[in-house]
């Protein structure tokens, strides 16, 4: 992409917020060198990149990637035999650990069946250097000083140092309480210069203590004196320091010998810990933007529901769609100043960068962005007082330019095309670039204020007009961009309503052309359509969420109803199969005394009437209710598949399987009702194949299966007659009374066949529509003779 480019529309400002999200210094490298790619293949895997970083960010909150440094210098500094300071190797230890910490948390996010396989693919490339970052801790500290364990040496040295200075310092604590001190001495303190104990001297008493003078005050009369009472101890001090650092530094060499080992696996880690930067990077600025991941392709469609230009704060930006390349390739922007047509074009521009960028665009989900080999703007006004060029010089020096390399795979953004001449002339010159770009295949977007470029979208297959609207009531433009109608002047509305006589407005009125004002009431009406579609479609909406709304909590209610009407007819058939058997128990008691009389006392009862008694009885019993553990049971011997016939028990009604969705339901055909039921609720009752064996094993009559209903919707009016004749055959030999034919509202052409040939059947009886309940119109009962 050319850098005038990335200008003009303000990538660099992108650049600059996306740099604000990197946890590293290499994160940000990486966010200010950013460039678009023109490469399909890599845009995408970028895209695919963002999108799972944005995934991770959304589900955990937050992410390991603090304690990550830019290595590299020191890395490449050991390699060549030099000595890291214990800072740098504090550095180092702390990217290994955090290069640990991002690898456990990739594999545990994975393990978590979250698909992220660029992320854990980056975690495997991770090397652990667990030795490397112990061997550091365990010598140096997080603030970057050598610890006394770092050897023992060091540690026996730094013991002796502290035992020395202790005794040093008693020593000068007993000079300093002296009697006499007080008078001698500036200030009863111990100081350290040039790495020795020392006190401050008055100057007249400097010969009282001996020793050496390291110092004296500005105004000369305190001297920093060493006493030679410790001058030996101070002489062992020293020495013991050097051998400190000393050790030290055979420390820090051993430690830097390790880090040169490992060159190739420390290079890795940081490339990694960059790219991890980097994608999480871009994903807390999608969400900062509230972007969304847009569908590539590489055919030039451009599909952007609710964009924003993502440099306005979203409390002030207007978002819009905007679409190209699908049913046309050009388009040309019409309206006012200030109106947002340069925003609209900055805003395509821009999140067309963005996205081959791997930037997730400032638009809803569903947005699709095409991949082009160069995005060409001439935007703004650019004129160089160097070259002495005018507004219209500047931008023809664009425009030749552009038409110089322009291809098929462009997009090619022009600001106010043919602007800073004369109008006719300007006019012309524009027509006539577009059609030179429109030639070439590239997608055009293009803002004019010329009146003949309205027409130019009617006149050409392939162009579409646009305008950004215009408040009149307000005078002041809404910012809202119109896909397919052009933009009108609004300069006599706008008049009128700051005061302007209107025998004025009506005499600058006569001197518009006929064909002026005919393009403008033309326009005119057109907004006029458009905004009544919208109030009509936003009508539409809300009653059809309304429909959904009354729908889901009717079946809802439904489903409550039948489950009481179950638990209440469970109940009163458990009371009455408790009252009846406490009655089969009295009439068992009662039948045992009758058997007992008919022994002892000869009476004429016969054994043939008893059985028959409580035969009777048990009859009386009413049925059990099948509950829906048993319909499971039942269902697990079949496993449901589409075309199958259940019932819904929570309705009670027979349907057909249609097909299973995702959330585990299934939808069920239930007359010409379609809804969607658990497993659970479905009891299974048999498949058509089943029924077709059924059909050729059994002789047609009263017994033969037929479905109530006959569903013809869909089927062509040549098969659906075949379908009705034989549907009709079929229930006279069920011996039905009556049955409903499906055939829909449509066309009528299919309900008037069909009502045609039952008329002039010989066994129907009559036919009538199905009531408000059974379908309407859309439905046909039948009843035979």
């Amino acid at each position: 992409m050319h850098e005038r480019v990335m200008r003009v529309l303000e990538f660099d400002k992108i650049k600059e917020q996306l740099a604000e999200h990197v946890s590293s210094s290499l994160g940000r490298d990486k966010a200010v060198k950013l460039t678009p790619s023109s490469d399909f293949a890599e845009v995408v895997r970028l895209q695919e990149e963002t999108d799972e970083a944005a995934n991770v960010l959304r589900i955990k909150g937050n992410i390991p990637l603090g304690g990550i440094f830019d290595i590299r210098a020191h890395i490449k500094r050991a390699a060549i035999g030099g000595m890291l300071s214990p800072y740098e190797l504090m550095q180092v230890a702390s990217t290994v650990h955090a290069s640990r910490q991002m690898k456990r948390f990739i594999e545990a996010v994975s393990e978590e069946e979250i698909s992220i396989p660029i992320l854990v693919d980056y975690a495997e490339q991770i090397i652990v250097l667990a030795e490397l970052e112990e061997s550091i801790k365990m010598a140096i500290d997080d603030n970057g000083e050598v610890l006394d364990g770092a050897s023992e040496v060091l540690r026996s040295l730094r013991h002796q140092l502290r035992t020395k200075e202790a005794r040093v310092r008693e020593k000068l604590e007993s000079m300093i309480r002296s009697s006499n001190a007080s008078k001698m001495l500036s200030d009863a303190i111990i100081t350290i210069r040039n790495d020795r104990f020392v006190i401050p001297v008055k100057q007249e008493y400097r010969s009282h203590y001996g020793g050496m003078i390291h110092d004296q005050s500005a105004s000369g009369q305190t001297l920093f004196i060493e006493p030679q009472m410790v001058v030996e101890l101070n002489n062992e001090l020293q020495g013991i320091r050097i051998k400190e650092e000393q050790e030290i530094q055979r420390i820090l060499i051993e430690l830097t010998v390790k880090v040169a080992e490992q060159q190739p696996e420390l290079e890795t880690i940081v490339d990694i810990l960059t790219e991890l930067d980097f994608m999480f990077a871009k994903a807390r600025y999608a969400k900062k933007i509230k972007a969304s991941k847009p569908l590539m392709n590489n055919e030039g469609r451009i599909s952007l529901n609710k964009a924003r230009h993502p440099l306005i704060p979203i409390d002030e930006v207007v978002a819009n769609d905007m679409n190209i390349g699908i049913d046309f390739t050009t388009i040309v922007i019409t309206g006012p100043n200030t109106g947002g047509k340069t925003v609209t074009l900055k805003t395509v521009g821009l999140c067309t960068l963005m996205a081959q960028a791997g930037l997730q665009v400032p638009a809803y989900d569903g947005s699709e962005m095409a991949v082009f080999d160069e995005v060409y703007a001439d935007i703004g006004d650019e004129q160089s007082i160097e070259q002495s060029l005018s507004t219209f010089s500047s931008h023809m020096v664009n425009i030749v330019e552009i038409l110089k390399s322009v291809h098929y795979n462009s997009l090619v953004l022009f600001d106010e095309l043919g602007a800073g001449t004369d109008p006719q002339e300007g006019a012309a010159l524009a027509i006539s670039i577009l059609d030179e770009v429109y030639k070439r295949g590239a997608r055009v977007i293009a803002t004019t204020h010329y009146p003949e470029l309205k027409a130019y979208g009617y006149n050409r297959e392939g162009v579409s007009n646009a305008s950004v609207e215009f408040d009149v009531e307000t005078l002041s433009p809404t910012y809202k961009l119109l896909i397919g109608v052009p933009g009108r002047s609004n300069a006599f509305e706008i008049s009128r309503r700051l005061g302007l006589n209107e025998s004025v407005i009506e005499n600058a009125r006569s001197h518009i052309s006929a064909d002026t004002n005919q393009i403008e009431n033309m326009i005119a009406s057109l907004e006029n359509s458009r905004r009544q579609a919208e109030s009509e479609r936003d009508e539409a909406h809300d009653y059809l969420q309304d429909a959904e709304r009354l729908h889901k909590d009717l079946q809802k209610e439904m489903i409550e109803f039948y489950e009481h009407k179950d638990r209440m007819f469970e109940k009163a058939s458990e009371e009455a199969s408790e009252l009846i058997e406490n009655a089969k128990a009295e009439a068992e008691k009662i039948i045992r005394d009758l058997r007992k009389m008919r022994i002892e006392k000869q009476a004429e009862v016969k054994e043939h009437e008893l059985i028959e008694a409580r035969r009777k009885l048990e009859e009386a019993a009413p049925p059990k209710i099948v509950k829906k553990s048993a319909v499971k049971a039942a269902n697990k011997k079949h496993t449901l598949s589409p075309g199958d016939e259940v019932k819904v028990i929570s309705f009670g009604q027979k349907g057909t399987l249609i097909a299973k969705k995702s959330d585990g339901l299934w939808e069920v055909q239930i007359g010409i009702l379609k809804m969607k039921v658990e497993e659970s609720d479905l009891e299974y009752l048999g498949s058509p194949k089943q029924e077709q064996k059924r059909h050729l094993a059994t002789v047609k009559g009263r017994d033969y299966h037929v479905s109530l209903e006959l569903d013809l919707r869909g089927e062509r009016y040549e098969n659906a007659l075949m379908r009705v004749e034989k549907y009709i055959d079929d229930a006279l030999l069920a011996a039905y009374p009556r049955v409903s034919i499906i055939h829909g509202k449509g066309t009528g052409a299919l309900r008037q066949g069909v009502q045609e040939y039952l008329k002039n059947h010989r066994s129907v009886k009559r036919i009538r529509f199905g009531d408000a309940g059974e379908g309407g119109t859309g439905v046909t009962i039948v009843e035979f003779k």
